[in-house]
Formats: C-alpha cells, sequence, structure tokens
C-alpha cells in the first residue's frame, strides 16, 4: 500500500544532487528504502536520507525518473511505498567508522546522526561533495575524500578508509557507495580484521521481495539487504563481479 506526501523542504545539495522533504509517519531505519513514483516516471528505490518524522530521498540526475523527482518543489505531491529492507545495525556499543561514496552518502547519514560515528565522505571533487554540513552537525570527526584532490584528502574512499583504520581502533566499518567502493572496502576490512556491514545497490522493481529481481547469490537485496553483514557478503559470488538486469539476467558489472 502506498501513501501520498508532499515535499516540504527542497535542498540543492550540489550541481546535480537535491533533497526532498517530507512529513509521514512510519517507522524508518538507518540504511532502509522506500519505493518512490510521480507521474512520467517508473517507481523507483530511494535510500532514506532522514528517518525521522520528518523524512528525506536525496537524489542525483541521471535520467527520466531523477529528472521528474528534481523538477518537484514545495507541496508538490509524490507517491511513496514502504520502508522496506534490513537497515545497518546500530544498537551493538561498538566503534564504528561510516563511509559514504557518491549518492551513496545519502543511505550512512541517518545511522551517523544516531551514532555520531567518524565519517568519511568520498566523491570525485569538490562540487560533487554532498551532506557533509549535515554529517558535520553530529560527528566529531569527518574526513572528506575527493578523487582528484580539490578538497580533503586527495584519493578516494577506501584509500582514506585504510589510512583511518591505521590511525584509530574500529570495531565495524558501516559504508554505501558504488559496489567497486564497497568490494575495496570489504576487501580491506577483512585484510585488517575490521568487521563490516554494507548497503549494496541492485535493480529492486517490487521491493517487497517477490519479482526476484534484487537476487544477489540466492538472496534478494530488497529484502534479506539492502545492508549485508561481512559473514553474507564472504559468500557472495557476485558482490564486486556482477548484478541483474531489469529482466533479471546476469550481466557484468562494468
Amino acid at each position: 500500500m502506498s501513501d501520498t506526501v508532499r515535499v516540504i523542504g527542497v535542498m540543492e545539495d550540489s550541481h546535480d544532487t537535491k533533497t526532498l522533504e517530507f512529513q509521514w509517519d512510519e517507522k524508518a531505519y538507518p540504511g532502509q528504502f522506500i519505493m518512490v513514483w510521480v507521474p512520467g516516471m517508473e517507481e523507483v528505490p530511494m535510500s532514506l536520507s532522514k528517518t525521522d518524522r520528518i523524512k528525506s530521498i536525496t537524489v542525483k540526475n541521471i535520467g527520466k525518473d531523477t529528472e521528474a523527482l528534481h523538477r518537484l518543489g514545495l507541496g508538490d505531491p509524490m507517491r511513496i511505498r514502504g520502508p522496506y529492507g534490513k537497515g545497518f545495525d546500530i544498537k551493538k556499543s561498538r566503534r564504528m567508522l561510516i563511509v559514504g561514496g557518491g549518492v551513496g552518502t545519502a543511505a550512512v547519514i541517518p545511522a551517523v546522526k544516531e551514532t555520531g560515528a567518524d565519517t568519511i565522505i568520498a566523491a570525485r571533487s569538490d562540487k560533487d561533495v554532498i551532506l557533509d554540513d549535515i554529517a558535520g552537525k553530529y560527528t566529531k570527526n569527518l574526513w572528506i575524500a575527493t578523487d582528484d584532490g580539490t578538497r580533503g584528502f586527495h584519493g578516494n574512499a577506501v584509500q582514506l578508509m585504510r589510512e583511518k583504520l591505521g590511525e584509530n581502533t574500529y570495531d565495524v566499518v558501516l559504508a554505501c557507495g558504488p559496489e567497486v567502493m564497497l568490494y575495496h572496502v570489504y576487501k580491506a576490512c577483512v585484510e585488517l580484521g575490521v568487521d563490516c556491514q554494507l548497503s549494496l545497490e541492485r535493480h529492486m522493481k517490487c521491493g517487497a521481495g517477490v519479482c526476484g529481481c534484487c537476487m544477489i547469490d540466492g538472496m534478494r537485496a530488497c529484502k534479506d539487504g539492502p545492508v549485508f553483514t561481512r559473514e553474507q557478503l564472504s559468500g557472495m559470488r557476485e558482490f564486486g563481479a556482477s548484478k541483474r538486469d531489469e529482466c533479471g539476467r546476469l550481466v557484468k558489472l562494468g
């Protein structure tokens, strides 16, 4: 069952990314997602970048569906359903390092808010960094990495993460971003003996575990994930190697 909500806030996060706020009383947890639809677009999954009564999605304009969301203004309606999926386990009193790459940063911001954990936000350049102002309100240690060195650490998220894992003691890494980044986060955590929880992106049509389009090694990203543990990831042959297209066929990750 879907609900109609209205946009109550629009924030320009970067040259191609916006955050849309709306009021919705459903309980949601860091790392969960919703299905979103407005006229002129296909229904798409979107991570929640706020999970309180006032919730939000953070949208990078990469095609016709996200462009339709970018056209929304104050008071405009959108249909949503959810929340879906397994989020981050942040109940345990463990020392966490949170890593967000690109628009995947949106999915980890609620965990930053709830834990105040040390955080890395990575992007291609200074103009692509998003939600650092929000993260900076809740964590004492926020580090920025840019591929081109225009801001903060000159390098990628994994390189900076390795540096911080060498300087400090962490029990677990929480991360969301491009899968190539997540794969190397996982490999680094295995190498360094650190636990991890990673949020994976797959093609989600229903969001409720019915259609099977988001299968990864026998698990459904929308139901069993999108957040998977290090133990679960260790048994995945498709992680970092392949995904399914909109017809459910395996395709190699580019």
